[in-house]
């Protein structure tokens, strides 16, 4: 089972799960998962692989959408999912292979295509750090700013480090090794009608008007939005607008 942060009590409407992308924890879905809260019962998960879940010897999107169907299982189904990134794919294939288990989904940023991108530069940053002469957050910092140019990439990343135990809180081995499939998505045929909300970032080309006819095919009735002044990290570029479309998209 996947670890899983809950916040909130009601159990009479269905609960919101929230599945983060690459390199991301449930952590850093904290202050969306509370303003949720208030209305829902919201709950958090660290993917396989990430923060404090179990590490796995694969980190396949089916892998991964058999685990939030675990989850889901849990909390109480059918729920509504939020899946951002690679979690926004692993949702796609969740809710495609068991739409009984979803109610409405929320797929942040990113299409069910293929990229030609990698995130192989991050992993070979975080490998890069002399994690035994970290003592603290400060000292990773510094080597990590000789491999990595932007602040909010860096602080993005040291969240996943544990200064005490002096190692990364990431199956960077596996991570590495599946880059591909992270960065691909599988072939599936499934299709989900229930609701379903492509919420992007303006600045953000990961969704273009090219992936729609594939958008379409697999949920009939996708409607799409997007958030002005928000990149691809769109949920913590603009925190209060992600929060009030996904609100909005949720109580329809």
């Amino acid at each position: 089972m996947l670890e899983m942060l809950t916040y909130g009590t009601d159990t009479v409407q269905p609960p919101i799960l929230i599945a983060h992308g690459l390199f991301g924890s449930a952590r850093n879905w904290g202050v969306i998962a509370k303003r949720l809260s208030e209305t829902r019962r919201v709950v958090s998960v660290d993917m396989r692989n990430h923060g404090q879940s179990p590490w796995a010897a694969s980190h396949t999107y089916p892998d991964l959408a058999g685990d939030l169907s675990e989850v889901v299982a849990s909390i109480g189904k059918p729920a509504d999912v939020i899946g951002h990134s690679m979690g926004g794919k692993a949702a796609m294939v969740f809710a495609t292979s068991q739409p009984q288990m979803v109610r409405r989904l929320v797929v942040a940023d990113i299409a069910p295509v293929a990229y030609s991108h990698s995130q192989q530069s991050m992993i070979d940053a975080m490998r890069g750090i002399d994690l035994s002469q970290v003592k603290t957050r400060g000292d990773a910092e510094r080597q990590l700013a000789q491999l990595i140019d932007e602040p909010s990439v860096r602080a993005f990343l040291l969240q996943s480090l544990d200064v005490k135990a002096q190692k990364w809180r990431l199956n960077l081995d596996v991570l590495d090794r599946d880059m591909d499939l992270i960065t691909g998505f599988p072939d599936i045929n499934g299709q989900f009608d229930g609701p379903t909300l492509f919420l992007s970032g303006a600045a953000s080309d990961y969704v273009r008007p090219d992936h729609r006819p594939k958008i379409k095919q697999m949920f009939p009735k996708a409607r799409h939005a997007k958030i002005i002044g928000a990149g691809h990290w769109l949920h913590a570029d603009k925190p209060r607008e992600f929060e009030a479309s996904i609100s909005a998209f949720f109580s329809t």
